[in-house]
């Protein structure tokens, strides 16, 4: 990061990434999975399947000064030996998913040569053969917990003070792809590859809707599937997508549809809305590319950064 000791210090110029002929063929293969603002919103963290998070300046890219290398990571640094599925953020950790584990990072130490995890948790499993990848997780900062959705079809909650895992939620046929958080109610909404959104009222464990978005005719994808692998929410409407298609769909919670965006990436699998400081209010869309589009309305691709 552009000052480890102040994560949210003003942007220097971009750290050196290694290239080669080896770096050049990753980024051919290359899929950003996850994305997470900083606890000021000033920088945006990104996860890949190689394995690596890197980390963005939203505040130099979105400048008026901006030029290309603003656009690309100040920091890189190997998380997990197999990809990062998921991150979330607290006030001062931010959190990383993988096969079966979630690791805890302080967002000062990023970008510092040889940076450590500060704790390991792992969900309860019957068999090692039996480990499910965390494809998402959110931050509840109502009480402090985390939650997890699963290859296994779950959606479990684990208290971070404790490390225990409080509640297992299920319903979903198939995989739980992700998850997006309501403050007020505290209710969680989860996508998987059933072709379902499910909200689940946190604060008594129980599902409270069930909408069936494969079902409706402008969000039908037969030659693809019904799968949904990223959503998002603010009061009362949510965005999704998922499978092929470099596009972004806008829903009320009722189910409308308000309206379809074109993308980069040729499949997307991430959103994330970065609410503040106000003048970084963007949403940012990743997929099966290096490149991640930022959107400063929901009808308007500004820029891409890029995963180098």
């Amino acid at each position: 990061m552009a000052a480890p000791s102040r994560p949210c210090a003003d942007p220097a110029p971009p750290l050196p990434v290694p290239g080669g002929v080896k770096r050049s063929r990753q980024l051919l293969h290359m899929s950003v999975l996850c994305l997470c603002p900083s606890p000021c919103g000033r920088y945006l963290a990104a996860g890949n399947n190689y394995g690596e998070v890197a980390v963005f300046s939203l505040a130099a890219a979105l400048s008026a000064e901006a030029k290309e290398e603003s656009k690309r990571p100040i920091g890189v640094f190997q998380a997990h030996p197999g990809p990062v599925y998921s991150l979330a953020s607290s006030d001062r950790l931010l959190l990383s998913a993988g096969d079966g584990e979630v690791k805890a990072w302080a967002w000062p130490e990023l970008g510092k040569k040889g940076t450590r995890e500060l704790w390991t948790r792992r969900p309860p499993c019957r068999t090692s053969l039996e480990v499910p990848e965390i494809n998402s997780i959110q931050l509840n900062p109502r009480d402090n917990s985390l939650v997890l959705a699963g290859g296994d079809g779950a959606v479990r909650v684990l208290e971070l003070e404790s490390g225990s895992f409080t509640h297992e939620l299920r319903g979903h046929r198939d995989l739980v792809h992700c998850l997006a958080l309501r403050e007020l109610p505290p209710h969680v909404l989860s996508g998987g590859e059933d072709g379902t959104v499910r909200l689940w009222d946190l604060r008594t464990g129980t599902q409270a809707q069930v909408i069936e978005v494969h079902k409706y005719e402008e969000c039908s994808r037969p030659n693809h599937g019904k799968w949904i692998r990223c959503l998002a929410t603010d009061s009362d409407w949510m965005v999704l997508a998922g499978g092929p298609g470099p596009a972004l769909h806008q829903l009320q919670l009722s189910g409308e549809l308000r309206g379809r965006v074109p993308c980069t990436p040729p499949a997307l699998r991430c959103l994330c809305l970065s609410p503040r400081p106000p003048e970084h209010q963007v949403l940012t869309v990743a997929g099966n590319s290096p490149k991640i589009d930022v959107f400063t309305n929901l009808g308007y691709r500004a820029f891409s950064l890029c995963f180098t």
